[in-house]
């Protein structure tokens, strides 16, 4: 396992301390807040691993299996991916409706 960075820590431990709010109303509502903004809070994260990785590879000149040991767990594809700001998807292909065509 690799060490934590202190930012990753001090997430995880802002986590807890929602886990640790004791009234479930307030709990609840501390952690609706949170949730609410979440998706601008995940879009800048994303860009900002997206310019830092960019920056890595122009002003740096790391190559893509570089940048991928860096991230971590990802190939150098999909660290080019994240270069020029693609997104992976994890949810699954739609699927369509073949029954009517066998």
């Amino acid at each position: 396992m690799t060490e934590q960075s202190e930012e990753v820590k001090r997430l995880l431990e802002a986590l807890a301390a929602f886990e640790a709010i004791e009234d479930p109303a307030a709990r609840t509502t501390a952690v609706s807040q949170a949730l609410k903004d979440w998706p601008t809070y995940h879009a800048r994260l994303r860009e900002l691993r997206q310019a830092s990785v960019r920056e890595l590879r122009d002003e740096q000149q790391k190559t893509w299996p570089e940048i991928a040991s860096i991230i971590g767990e990802v190939t150098p594809e999909r660290a080019q991916q994240i270069g020029k700001g693609l997104r992976g998807s994890k949810r699954p292909p739609k699927k369509t409706d073949d029954a009517s065509e066998k």
